[in-house]
């Protein structure tokens, strides 16, 4: 069904584009003795994986609230250097540490374009260094800020050149009317070898700054074919049966099982179908197509206040609940609803019952669509941090964490333990290492301003992660800092990151790394750590810095 209204996700509208152009497990520490706490192995930390209609991460039932953030890989000037002009690493930063804080687990986002501005393949096989080298910061900055990211390889709808693109590379009409072609062989052969050379590039690539390639990396939870593809128009039979698009699904999912053995794969379908109630026929069904055997969970994209849908809040339950049940009982694999949000309506009430008929449902993940940064655009279905309906989707998270007994770490990914490019103009803002060292410059007291410490945990019973957040309000930076504190229980730290953190029984010492050894005047440097305890696992009381006490924020 046509949806001229879609956001960007379907159907981008110029508004949108507009605005985005001008916008331009855990190792237990011997208690007496100090150890420097090194990263988890890869092995250690695992994979996300399909166990039967649910997702599983190092045999246990692994569940998770997500959020869309197509336009990340947009984040910098695309001129210039690649370190400190194409990519804006401290906005990357800076934006999964929002997306941490409220919740967000697993991230949805776009790594595709073929545009020159931020194009990953501008021109038919010829692929961006720069762009890719961005990404790979994205997956970096993912995985310190304990986020597992869904990249999708191509994009039905023409937002950053989509398919239309690859149809017009291979002498082909494009638009609507055009773009099923590019998924039946025999019209387009071409595509197939575009879209399978442009897989293997992303699957075979190693990232710069870890050092792993992107099929080896836990960091990534799976890999979607496209977004939204449909094969419509081309007769009754194909619109309820999806016979073509099963079979394309087929060869490309096959096609990266056979590079990539660790992720999982899905295809982005939309969950369109006249059985539901909810859009057309469009030669994508949710069944036919999403049984694939190579394909691992199922999803779809409800917008229920759309003029072309306009569904009660009653309706959008019920709608959930029978993709949910066809994925369950039908299909027999996790269900991923990848895409939603409301308009018009009061959202956090929306919300809490489409979240809580998940949780009740034994659904398996979800990603709202969409979380812009503050210097994004926005648009009707944006939610930026401090919205009101953000406080339901943390309660949903913690819920979905509880049930997964907490949120296991994303730290045990190569990218955590491997140093990254040591450009000489990397800004020292950036979090990501140019050297496992500390910094070795004179340690500076913290100034007439003191310091402040922020703790804030994760805890699953028995283990817990935690983010210390160290700021500065004096007038003077501080370098070159160390944070101690004690803890009143057994809690036991097995690995860190963004700082040398060493253990000796309760007394725990913090020393800065190279590339975070100054905090500037009003700003802060942030750290975490894995760990395990047994009975109480309070808030440390006290920590100074530099001999000097903190105060708590």
């Amino acid at each position: 069904m046509h949806q001229p209204d879609r956001p960007a996700a379907g159907r981008p509208s110029l508004r949108r584009r507009f605005a985005l152009a001008a916008a331009a497990c855990v190792a237990v520490l011997a208690a007496a003795v100090a150890v420097p706490l090194v990263h988890a192995s890869a092995a250690t930390a695992g994979f996300v994986s399909r166990c039967g209609i649910h997702f599983c991460l190092g045999g246990h039932p692994y569940y998770f609230a997500g959020a869309n953030v197509y336009d990340t890989f947009t984040y910098g000037g695309s001129y210039g250097d690649t370190e400190t002009q194409w990519m804006d690493k401290t906005r990357i930063d800076n934006h999964m540490a929002e997306l941490a804080a409220d919740g967000v687990t697993v991230l949805r986002t776009w790594m595709f374009d073929h545009e020159t501005w931020h194009g990953f393949e501008p021109s038919k096989g010829v692929y961006s260094e720069q762009q890719f080298a961005e990404f790979d910061y994205i997956l970096y900055s993912a995985a310190q800020h304990n986020i597992r990211v869904i990249p999708v390889f191509e994009n039905y709808w023409e937002a950053y050149g989509g398919i239309d693109t690859r149809l017009s590379w291979e002498g082909l009409g494009t638009g609507q009317a055009n773009r099923w072609r590019f998924f039946n062989q025999a019209a387009c052969p071409g595509c197939f070898t575009q879209y399978q050379h442009y897989v293997s590039y992303a699957l075979n690539r190693t990232n710069h700054y870890t050092g792993v390639k992107y099929k080896d990396d836990p960091a990534v939870f799976a890999w979607e074919l496209m977004n939204e593809p449909r094969y419509e128009g081309q007769g009754a039979a194909e619109s309820v049966n999806g016979t073509t698009l099963r079979k394309w699904v087929d060869t490309m999912g096959a096609y990266i099982k056979g590079i990539d053995s660790n992720h999982m794969v899905d295809a982005g379908l939309e969950g369109h179908g006249t059985r539901y109630g909810f859009g057309g026929d469009e030669g994508n069904p949710f069944v036919a197509v999403q049984q694939s055997p190579y394909i691992d969970f199922t999803s779809a994209h409800p917008y229920p206040n759309e003029g072309w849908a306009n569904l009660t809040l009653a309706q959008t339950v019920t709608l959930v609940d029978a993709w949910l049940a066809d994925s369950h009982d039908v299909v027999g694999k996790p269900f991923f609803l990848g895409e939603f949000n409301t308009q018009g309506v009061d959202r956090s009430t929306w919300w809490s019952s489409i979240y809580g008929d998940l949780q009740s449902r034994d659904a398996d993940g979800s990603a709202f669509w969409w979380y812009p940064d503050a210097q994004a655009g926005g648009d009707n279905y944006s939610v930026k941090k401090g919205a009101p309906e953000l406080s339901v989707f943390r309660a949903h998270s913690a819920f979905m964490a509880a049930k997964s007994g907490g949120n296991p770490p994303v730290s045990g990914s190569p990218s955590a333990s491997r140093s990254v490019s040591s450009s000489p103009s990397r800004p020292a803002s950036a979090s990501a290492s140019a050297s496992p060292s500390r910094s070795s410059s004179s340690p500076s007291a913290p100034a007439a301003g003191g310091c402040r410490v922020g703790y804030a945990l994760n805890d699953w019973g028995g283990g817990f992660t935690a983010t210390v957040t160290v700021t500065n309000p004096g007038p003077a930076p501080i370098t070159g800092w160390t944070l101690k504190w004690t803890f009143a229980g057994n809690q036991a730290i097995g690995n860190a990151w963004n700082a040398t953190v060493t253990q000796s029984g309760q007394a725990v010492t913090a020393a800065a790394m190279s590339y975070n050894s100054t905090i500037p005047a009003g700003g802060n440097a942030q750290f975490g750590f894995q760990g395990t305890y047994s009975g109480a696992n309070a808030v440390p009381a006290q920590f100074t810095l530099d001999g000097v006490a903190c105060a708590r924020t």
